[in-house]
């Protein structure tokens, strides 16, 4: 098998000039922000209504709220970026 090299051999720049989809960015934040805001209030009422040595423990619950809070934060940080991006690049 005959194996052809590129016509076009990477000069290292294409990290510093690549470009993310931001469409896909764009509804993966505006999916996943209202998800994990569901779920960082969810876990926190579970947390805030389950006996004190039940199982799953509050201290458990009250971690996957923290997770799921800052989960939440992300993809809104991520989706004001994006917004802001496509505004001016588009």
């Amino acid at each position: 098998m005959r194996t052809t090299t590129p016509c076009r051999w990477r000069s290292g720049t294409e990290p510093a000039t690549a470009r993310s989809d931001l469409k896909l960015r764009y509804l993966l934040s505006l999916t996943f922000t209202p998800l994990f805001a569901l779920a960082t209030a969810g876990f926190a009422v579970w947390a805030a209504v389950s006996p004190a040595y039940g199982a799953p423990s509050r201290g458990t619950l009250t971690g996957f709220a923290v997770a799921c809070g800052l989960l939440t934060l992300f993809a809104a940080v991520d989706l004001v970026v994006v917004i802001r991006r496509r505004r001016t690049e588009l």
